[in-house]
């Protein structure tokens, strides 16, 4: 069987790829392209996945004309279900992280790894893997 890979956004990683004028905008999209097929010359299996509560906090609205590019990646909705309220609760109380760092704190628990983590804040995602004695590579966005 495939290796499965998981890779997630978070806010500024979004939001970079939803605006061209952001100034990390390209960086983002080789980002994504990148490990996508790197994973894929693997043999791996990549599953593209963000939260929606990050999707809530970048404002990514699938239904927007600026949101044509990124919703050409095809990145899943990992949804906040009662089962990631709960663990994304938990996370927030032990860590205070923000809704959105742990709702991406959930869908690690609840998707297969390795995981991959686009995003510009690395302390609080080490500090979050770490918490869930997850291995994540992470990648600067």
């Amino acid at each position: 069987m495939k290796e499965r890979r998981t890779i997630v956004l978070d806010c500024e990683a979004v939001q970079a790829l939803i605006d061209p004028k952001h100034s990390k905008h390209w960086l983002a999209i080789s980002a994504v392209l990148t490990l996508t097929r790197r994973n894929k010359k693997r043999g791996e299996w990549v599953r593209l996945v963000v939260p929606t509560s990050v999707r809530v906090e970048s404002g990514w609205d699938r239904r927007k004309p600026n949101a044509a590019t990124i919703n050409q990646l095809r990145f899943l909705d990992a949804v906040l279900s009662t089962r990631a309220a709960d663990r994304a609760a938990a996370v927030r109380s032990a860590l205070e992280v923000s809704v959105a760092d742990a709702h991406l704190a959930a869908v690690l628990e609840d998707t297969e790894g390795p995981h991959t983590v686009l995003t510009s804040d690395r302390k609080d995602l080490g500090r979050i893997a770490g918490h869930l004695g997850l291995k994540v590579a992470i990648v600067p966005v």
